[in-house]
């Protein structure tokens, strides 16, 4: 059995109202995935920016995943020469 550790980078930068996040996973191959997050708070809302912080992070992690998908498919398809989308991912 065998027990990989892969390890998520989360970058959050503020810019005014906007969150911007960057999460990007390295993988052993060195492949690197790198998916990205905004956030906007409207100017009449109170600030507090850790919830900008969890929406930005949110979305690039949300992003990552499907990024990480599309690659695991196109491996898939590689391999199989079946399209991925007839199979269950």
């Amino acid at each position: 059995m065998t027990t990989k550790t892969w390890t998520v980078q989360l970058t959050l930068d503020e810019r005014g109202d906007d969150t911007f996040a960057d999460a990007t996973l390295g993988l052993d191959n060195k492949l690197e995935i790198r998916g990205q997050g905004k956030s906007r708070r409207n100017p009449r809302d109170e600030s507090e920016p850790r919830i900008g912080d969890e929406l930005a992070a949110a979305r690039a992690l949300s992003d990552l995943a499907h990024q990480l998908l599309a690659a695991a498919a196109t491996d898939i398809e590689s391999k199989t020469h079946v399209p991925a989308t007839s199979l269950e991912l």
